[in-house]
């Protein structure tokens, strides 16, 4: 039963109350290029490499009557089942700029032991991004 898919991971999609406000924020806090925001405000999208960072409404007719409302977190104590990790060279000077332009600091970044260092900030939805290093695989 063998098929020739080759999926492409294409596209994280990001649920905001504001997409033009979360586009702009991720473009400062991270360093992002914004690949497009369309007329309607109901999109927009980042350069980021193979995969898009995409973002729209929490609340669209087209999605909600599909497959149901995105759910938000009700504090601080939860988060969503989906974390945004970013990868950068100076995760310090990332964290610091991510902070300086409206990231919540949520931990400072620490060297683990697998060799990453990480750090936490929350976008301007709450929502937890993880800024880390890349980890290069045991040869």
């Amino acid at each position: 039963m063998g098929t020739n898919l080759s999926p492409a991971f294409a596209y994280v999609v990001i649920y905001v109350k504001d997409v033009v406000k979360s586009v702009e924020f991720y473009a400062k806090a991270f360093g992002y290029n914004v690949r497009r925001l369309d007329e309607s405000h109901r999109c927009g999208e980042l350069e980021s490499g193979q995969t898009t960072i995409a973002f729209t409404p929490m609340h669209q007719h087209e999605t909600d009557d599909l497959t149901g409302s995105v759910q938000k977190s009700q504090s601080k104590l939860e988060r969503g089942p989906v974390e945004v990790c970013l990868d950068f060279t100076d995760v310090d000077a990332a964290y610091k700029r991510a902070v300086e332009n409206g990231a919540e600091a949520v931990r400072e970044p620490e060297q683990k032991e697998w060799g990453q260092k990480v750090g936490y900030v929350r976008d301007i939805d709450g929502i937890v991004v993880r800024m880390g290093s890349h980890v290069t695989p045991p040869k």
